[in-house]
């Protein structure tokens, strides 16, 4: 599934070959990933001038409108020549250069959204949003975390606390601060909550220098293959032993997910 890092690979690989182009045609062929009425009409001939990204989310920056786009579970873009669609190619964004930015999700999880340019971060789903791991303060989170009774690993997956974290990089984040994702919210000191906030900014930063993780069907974008996968301490690594204590990593369920722990280094 892609996180932050693999978002952020797809806005940069994205924003070098689309920006400056003009929307001239759309075809959406599976009506339930579009939210927005009128989309297919809206959208026609703006111009794609930017790309941001909040969270997990692509904001293409477009004439009067910004286009969200959230990649889900398998979402992906391919930029070619125009031809016709593929399996899995939902949405067919046809440009001025006789080309076409198709989105192709084989879970069909994906959600394209047209909302007013000036408008856009104080309405859902951006409003929504918590701060990135680089924009917290931790003595502030660490208060918040203080009022709940989950598993921090839950709590670091919420998009609305915390924005960004997804599976893999909450099991490494907690990993290397020594964090077991079964403990509870409000038994968190300053100091748990102060060096997770940082294991989050760093893991986050070299896996988007590295392009983020490639990992079973999740390829950032055609073309573009992650390398952070190569440096996960625990995530995918049941029964490798840990790379500190040597005590084979396990793998357990949290809220549903599945999770990897070195059962020495992550004590209860």
């Amino acid at each position: 599934m892609p996180e932050l890092p693999e978002v952020e690979t797809v806005r940069q690989t994205l924003k070098t070959l689309v920006s400056g182009k003009t929307i001239v045609d759309v075809h959406v062929y599976w009506s339930n990933c579009v939210i927005t009425k009128d989309f297919e009409k809206d959208i026609l001939g703006q111009t794609i001038h930017d790309i941001l990204r909040y969270g997990k989310y692509l904001v293409f920056i477009l004439d009067h409108h910004v286009m969200i786009s959230h990649l889900r579970m398998e979402g992906k873009y391919y930029l070619h020549q125009k031809r016709q669609p593929s399996n899995h190619e939902h949405v067919v964004f046809d440009l001025n250069t006789n080309e076409s930015l198709t989105y192709h999700d084989t879970r069909k999880f994906g959600k394209f959204e047209l909302i007013d340019k000036n408008t856009y971060l104080e309405v859902p789903p951006l409003s929504l949003l918590g701060k990135e791991p680089k924009d917290i303060d931790p003595i502030v989170f660490y208060k918040r975390l203080k009022q709940k009774r989950i598993p921090v690993k839950m709590a670091l997956l919420d998009q609305h606390l915390i924005s960004g974290l997804g599976n893999i990089y909450v099991d490494e984040t907690l990993f290397r601060a020594g964090i077991h994702p079964e403990k509870k919210c409000y038994r968190l000191t300053k100091k748990d909550v102060s060096r997770m906030i940082y294991h989050a900014i760093q893991v986050l930063s070299y896996a988007t220098e590295l392009g983020g993780s490639t990992i079973r069907t999740y390829h950032a974008i055609h073309g573009v293959d992650g390398k952070f996968q190569n440096e996960l301490k625990v995530h995918t690594k049941k029964d490798i032993p840990c790379e500190v204590c040597h005590t084979p990593i396990i793998k357990i369920k949290v809220g549903g997910r599945g999770t990897y722990v070195c059962p020495t280094c992550q004590s209860k």
